[in-house]
């Protein structure tokens, strides 16, 4: 049924429930309508209802906080990986930059090894900290924060892991391993949160 049809209908009955009054208990019913529209009406929902819209409005995925991470990461990656590129057109080498990063073949100059260096350390853009907290804000924005999606998360995350490791060739250097690990303590400790939550 269409909105049209409820209000008719509704309508149609006040009609026809005003028509069938006594003129004194008509006017009485037009004085409570005016002083209504004049008061105005205030909706107070239910508690209950209150409560499962926060519910459901708790886990919704956070696409800013997703697309802002995205660029973040895309931008320093597209630096990183220009950055390699002229080293490796500079030194005449025209082999894969994964195996030549991998290999330890580049030539680095001082200035080039000193952001690298910066950019790697523990609280540097590409560090330890900074990266093992942007993928747990990453995985936190996408599933809204839903406390039983925690395994998933861990779980996409292992499978990105692996992936990385296959497009390197072997292993992660260790900068790679210490952030899975802090990345998985992180999920641990979410997963503590939750379960002290509920208790």
């Amino acid at each position: 049924m269409g909105v049209n049809g409820v209000t008719g209908a509704a309508a149609g009955s006040a009609y026809a429930y005003q028509a069938s009054k006594p003129k004194n208990e008509t006017k009485t019913q037009e004085k409570k309508d005016n002083t209504a529209s004049q008061s105005g009406v205030i909706y107070e929902p239910s508690k209950k209802a209150s409560d499962e819209s926060k519910k459901t409005e708790k886990f919704r995925p956070d696409a800013e906080t997703v697309a802002r991470l995205k660029a973040e990461t895309e931008n320093q990656k597209a630096q990183l990986l220009e950055m390699v590129r002229k080293m490796l057109a500079g030194q005449g080498q025209a082999h894969d930059i994964w195996a030549a990063l991998r290999e330890g073949t580049l030539n680095v100059d001082a200035a080039t090894r000193e952001k690298a260096m910066r950019d790697i350390a523990d609280d540097g853009f590409w560090g330890v900290n900074q990266t093992s907290q942007r993928i747990l804000d990453f995985a936190v924005a996408l599933t809204g924060g839903d406390p039983k999606k925690i395994d998933e998360m861990r779980a996409a995350f292992e499978k990105g892991f692996k992936m990385a490791e296959k497009t390197w060739g072997g292993k992660l250097p260790d900068i790679s391993q210490r952030t899975r690990e802090a990345v998985l303590a992180g999920f641990d400790r979410m997963k503590e949160e939750a379960e002290l939550k509920k208790g």
